[in-house]
């Protein structure tokens, strides 16, 4: 019998980073750990956004929420100690935000080469630990999909045809405001029981535990209002 778990979730969602490190650990406890399947499905926070509007995080956030760079800041600092706690990098100053569509589109490509999980690791690590930014950079994703484990050609090809894995990424989508998430991250477990936000690793253990076993329609689990990250933004933590 296998468990599966399918993960919606953006590479710009700070929220995203730390769920999944949250998960992991959850399911590194769980005695039948080797009986689930993890799937990463695609989320975007601005599918609109054009792939050559890139802008500081600081900025966004001060436009988006109407608070002050101070404020901002702040609030970065805070998403980079819930990071640390989670033995995650997290640069809290400098950082780019971007169109992700290209990476959705990688990642899919790298699912059906069995290098999925690599990929999105290397993508968040890029993204919120190291210096040179992601976004409207095909050569550093491929780079990225290279170290992952995929051919670089192919990588390049795939960047460079902006149909290709299109159609997965924007089915993706679809499902999940089917399923009613209205942000990431988004945990599905076994088309039983559904889970929102950067949970506690607590809840994600209960979640595993249930969804082993029992079979019924979804079920929301939720722990309060739990950070997320959705159409409008992201969680600013003030705590």
């Amino acid at each position: 019998m296998t468990l599966r778990v399918e993960i919606w979730s953006d590479i710009a969602c700070p929220w995203c980073y730390v769920g999944k490190a949250r998960f992991e650990k959850a399911l590194a406890a769980f005695p039948h750990r080797d009986q689930v399947e993890v799937v990463h499905r695609s989320f975007e926070l601005d599918p609109g956004r054009a792939k050559d509007d890139i802008q500081p995080v600081v900025a966004m956030l001060t436009k988006k929420y109407g608070m002050s760079e101070a404020q901002a800041e702040a609030g970065e600092d805070n998403l980079g100690a819930q990071a640390a706690a989670e033995g995650l990098a997290y640069r809290t100053r400098g950082r780019d935000h971007g169109s992700t569509f290209d990476m959705h589109r990688l990642l899919h490509f790298a699912k059906e080469q069995g290098r999925q999980e690599e990929l999105l690791d290397l993508l968040y690590a890029a993204n919120f630990a190291e210096e040179r930014s992601v976004f409207n950079d095909d050569e550093r994703l491929v780079e990225l999909a290279a170290a992952a484990g995929l051919d670089a050609d192919r990588a390049r090809k795939v960047l460079g045809d902006p149909a290709a894995y299109a159609d997965e990424v924007r089915a993706d989508e679809r499902e999940a405001a089917q399923l009613g998430a209205r942000g990431v991250p988004f945990f599905v477990l076994d088309r039983t029981y559904g889970v929102s936000g950067a949970q506690p690793t607590e809840v994600f253990a209960q979640a595993l535990s249930q969804a082993w076993g029992e079979r019924s329609p979804l079920t929301l689990i939720q722990d309060g209002d739990a950070d997320a990250c959705g159409p409008d933004g992201c969680a600013v933590p003030q705590r």
